[in-house]
C-alpha cells in the first residue's frame, strides 16, 4: 500500500476487515477502501460506513471489472485453511496486484485488529493443517504485571512470543539474544507496534548477552528480576550442528544450565524451554543437546521454580527452514531440492507454536514436558509442489524437483515421543503431556561433568579439550542412537 490512490477490496466484512476499513479512511494516505467482499446474503448489497458490501467471492472477476480495484485484504483472521486457499485461489486468477492478509493470530480473533498487522501472502498461509484458536489474552493473565525475559528474541519463536507478549500486559519485555542486529529489528518492530496500538505499554529492554558467559548470566538477571522466563535461544541447524559439535554443546546444553542456575538464583518463578522433536531418539548432534537440555530443565525443578520444557516439531517459514529455502530456490528458477522423495515433517505455524507456549507456561506444571499437537505429518516433496504451486509454476515442468539425498544427522521421519514416553491429554486444546522418567540414570551431572572436560579448558584437558571424537564418544554413552561419522576427525 504506497497511494493514497490505491484501490482497495477488504475480504470479509466482520469485525476485523471494519477495523482495518476504519484505520484506512483515517488515515487518509495508504488507499482508499472501494468495497467488502462477503459471501454473507444478508451484507451483500448493503453497505457499511458508507462502503458497499459486495459478493459473494466466487463473482470476484464481475465485480473487479465493474469496479476495478489494485490490492486486496483477506480480513477473516478465523478462516479455515481450505477457506483461506480457496479465496486465494479466486483473488490470484483476477487482475489485483497485491493480496495481503491479516494473520490469524490470537490478539486479532479477540477483537484487537491493525492494519500494521496485515503482510502480503505467502506461500506457508496455505500450507497445513488449520491452526488452534486459543483466548490468549486469557492464555496471558498469569504475566499480567510480570517482568518477562525471552532468550532468542531476534529468532523466529522468540519474535513471535514477543509480538504476543504484548498483549500480556505484561510490565517488562526484556528481549535477550547475542545478535544485535536481529535484537535491533525485533525491537524496532514491538516499539512501532505499539505506536500503532497493538498490545499494551509494557517497558522493552533488549539486551545483548550470550548464555555461555555463566558470569555474565547470574549478573544480569541479578539485575533485571524477572519473574518468568522463555528460554528460545539455541543453535538449531541440524547438518551445520555436525559440522560444529563442540560448539553446539557449548551453546545449548551449557548455556541452558547457566540460565537455570541464574534463573534459580535470581528468584525466576517460572522458566519455559522451547525444546524440538528432535530431541526425540536423536541420532545428531543438535538432537542430542536438545534432549540434554530438556533434562537439565526438568531436574532443576523445584517450588520456587517451576521449570518445564514445551517440544514441538519445525515452523513454518522460521529462518534457515525449509520454506525460505524453497522460496530462494523457485525466485532463481530452480531446481527445488528435497533429501529423500519420502522425507516427512511436522509442521505448524509460528503464530500457532507461540500461542500454544505461551497457553502451556500458564497451565503447566513444574518438572513436567509438555508437546504441542502437531497433526500429521507432511510429506516434504508434497510441500515443494504446492510452492511452485503458490507461485504459478508447474512443478517438475517449469520448476524441477531434485533429490539430494539426506544430510548429515537427519532422518527420514521424526518421533514427537520416544517409547519410554507416555502422551497424555491435558484438557487444554493443542497441548499433550508426556509422562517420562529420567533420560539418563544417575541424572544428567555425570553426563555433564564429563561434557565440560570436553568444552572447556583447564590445565590437565589438554588431550579431550575441544575432541570431537570424543564428545561424540560421550554422547553416545548416554544417547545410544546418536550417529557417529566413519571419518569423524578428532579436531
Amino acid at each position: 500500500m504506497e497511494s493514497k490512490n490505491t484501490r482497495i477490496y477488504i475480504i470479509g466484512a466482520g469485525f476485523a476487515g471494519q477495523e482495518i476499513a476504519n484505520e484506512l479512511t483515517r488515515k487518509g494516505i495508504f488507499g482508499t477502501v472501494i468495497g467488502f467482499i462477503d459471501d454473507d446474503p444478508g451484507k451483500i448489497g448493503t453497505s457499511i460506513d458508507g462502503i458497499p458490501v459486495f459478493g459473494p467471492i466466487t463473482d470476484m472477476d464481475k465485480i473487479q471489472n465493474t469496479e476495478p480495484a489494485d490490492e486486496a485484504i483477506i480480513a477473516i483472521p478465523g478462516a479455515p485453511g481450505d477457506t483461506l486457499k480457496r479465496i486465494y485461489s479466486i483473488l490470484k486468477d483476477t487482475k489485483l496486484g497485491t493480496i495481503r492478509l491479516l494473520p490469524g493470530i490470537s490478539q486479532i480473533i479477540e477483537g484487537d485488529a491493525h492494519l500494521i498487522q496485515t503482510r502480503e501472502i505467502a506461500a506457508e498461509d496455505l500450507i497445513g493443517r488449520d491452526s488452534a484458536i486459543i483466548s490468549l489474552k486469557e492464555s496471558l493473565s498469569y504475566l499480567r504485571g510480570r517482568r518477562v525475559l525471552i532468550t532468542g528474541a531476534g529468532g523466529s519463536i522468540g519474535g513471535e512470543l514477543s509480538r504476543q507478549l504484548l498483549s500480556g500486559g505484561a510490565q517488562r519485555l526484556y528481549l535477550l539474544d547475542h545478535g544485535e542486529n536481529s535484537l535491533y529489528e525485533i525491537e524496532a518492530e514491538l516499539k512501532l507496534l505499539q505506536e500503532e496500538g497493538v498490545g499494551e505499554a509494557a517497558a522493552i529492554v533488549p539486551v545483548v548477552g550470550d548464555l555461555q558467559d555463566r558470569e555474565y548470566m547470574h549478573f544480569i538477571l541479578s539485575r533485571l528480576k524477572a519473574d518468568v522466563i522463555f528460554h528460545c535461544a539455541a543453535y538449531k541447524h541440524v547438518p551445520m550442528m555436525e559440522m560444529n559439535p563442540v560448539e553446539a554443546v557449548k551453546n545449548n546444553v551449557f548455556g541452558t544450565r547457566n540460565l537455570v542456575d541464574a534463573a534459580k538464583s535470581s528468584g525466576v518463578s517460572k522458566f519455559v524451554l522451547i525444546s524440538t522433536d528432535k530431541a526425540v531418539e536423536p541420532v545428531s548432534i543438535y538432537g542430542s543437546s536438545k534432549m540434554i537440555a530438556e533434562e537439565i530443565v526438568l531436574s532443576g525443578n523445584s517450588p520456587d521454580t517451576e521449570m518445564m520444557a514445551v517440544r514441538f516439531g519445525n515452523v513454518l517459514g522460521s529462518r534457515g527452514s525449509i520454506v525460505p529455502l524453497f522460496q530462494k530456490q523457485i525466485s532463481k528458477g530452480g531446481p527445488v531440492t528435497i533429501t529423500h522423495p519420502d522425507i516427512k515433517r511436522y509442521f505448524m505455524t509460528i503464530p500457532e507454536a507461540a500461542s500454544l507456549v505461551l497457553k502451556a507456561g500458564g497451565v503447566g506444571e513444574g518438572g513436567v514436558l509438555y508437546l504441542l499437537d502437531m497433526g500429521d505429518p507432511i510429506i516434504i516433496r508434497d510441500l515443494a509442489e504446492q510452492m511452485i504451486n503458490f507461485y504459478g509454476y508447474r512443478p517438475g515442468m517449469d520448476i524441477p524437483i531434485v533429490t539430494i539425498g539426506l544430510r548429515p544427522g537427519e532422518k527420514l521421519e521424526e518421533k514427537l515421543w520416544s517409547s519410554d514416553e507416555n502422551p497424555q491429554p491435558t484438557g487444554n486444546p493443542g497441548i499433550i503431556k508426556l509422562e517420562k522418567e529420567e533420560k539418563f540414570s544417575g541424572g544428567v551431572q555425570p553426563l555433564l561433568d564429563k561434557l565440560s572436560e570436553i568444552c572447556f579448558f583447564n590445565e590437565s584437558n589438554s588431550e579431550s579439550y575441544r575432541n570431537r571424537r570424543k564428545l561424540r564418544n560421550t554422547l553416545k554413552e548416554y544417547i545410544p542412537e546418536l550417529e557417529i561419522p566413519e571419518n569423524e576427525p578428532e579436531y
